[in-house]
């Protein structure tokens, strides 16, 4: 049974109250999921009086989950297609029908594929008075073809000052899939939020593809980046030795399922 909207509130501002991890699963967001990332989003940011953030925290949050269902969208259809999405001839055969669907009307009708396969989406915001994470998880890694596609969305994102912009250049031969991913770059951009807090990561090891953004909650904040690259310098030892030690741990706490 669904929570009301009290009592969501209730849970979420007794575990930021006690500064709690939050991360919310689901299939399909629906507006009572997109409810539950506005009440996580604007209790966090109250507690450290930026509420002046809500837009854009908000915003990405919600652009991040509808992303990642649209790439179980598509792991979905290939199974219902029987076709292999890791081979790349059969991969070009289903791109057509699955841009077809990206639509918000047809992507409803999956819902249940996507419990069938056991494809949630994870949302998790942790946080401190400096910062405010958002992180959001597909249980599967990306295929280097997607990884390339993905790249490449980066680096338009970056030439472009609005999102008007790169829809008129770019809108009709850009797989649907990824706009998330150049919105939440643009939108941080003119937050006056540095693109370099907006990353993605896939692991083959874990099985998993994370899509997460760091918003300064303080000007002083420096990203998690920025204090690896000062800190990997210092070290002098290669990227790849020095990030086996540079984490950072987080505890899970509070959960929420929209579904």
């Amino acid at each position: 049974m669904k929570k009301t909207e009290t009592e969501i509130k209730e849970i979420v501002q007794d575990a930021v109250n006690q500064n709690n991890i939050l991360s919310m699963k689901t299939y399909l967001l629906s507006d009572y999921g997109e409810n539950i990332l506005k009440i996580i989003a604007s209790t966090i940011l109250e507690k450290f009086n930026r509420i002046d953030l809500m837009e854009i925290s908000y915003s990405s949050a919600k652009e991040l989950v509808i992303n990642a269902t649209k790439a179980n969208l598509k792991r979905v259809m290939y199974k219902e297609l029987g076709l292999d999405i890791t081979n790349p001839d059969d991969y070009n055969k289903g791109l057509d029908q699955f841009k077809d669907n990206l639509t918000e009307d047809k992507i409803s009708t999956y819902k249940h594929f996507f419990k069938k396969y056991d494809l949630p989406v994870t949302a998790t915001f942790y946080y401190t008075k400096d910062v405010l994470n958002i992180k959001v998880k597909n249980n599967f890694p990306l295929l280097p073809i997607e990884e390339e596609r993905i790249r490449d969305k980066f680096q338009k994102a970056t030439s472009f000052s609005s999102l008007i912009d790169f829809f008129m250049e770019y809108g009709d031969s850009t797989e649907g899939a990824g706009m998330g991913i150049t919105m939440v770059g643009i939108l941080l951009d003119q937050s006056g939020i540095s693109k370099h807090s907006f990353s993605l990561y896939s692991s083959d090891k874990y099985q998993e593809t994370v899509a997460k953004i760091e918003i300064p909650l303080h000007d002083d904040y420096i990203s998690k980046r920025e204090m690896f690259q000062r800190e990997l310098k210092e070290k002098g030892i290669t990227a790849e030795e020095f990030r086996k030690s540079f984490s950072y741990n987080y505890k899970q706490f509070g959960k929420l399922n929209q579904d």
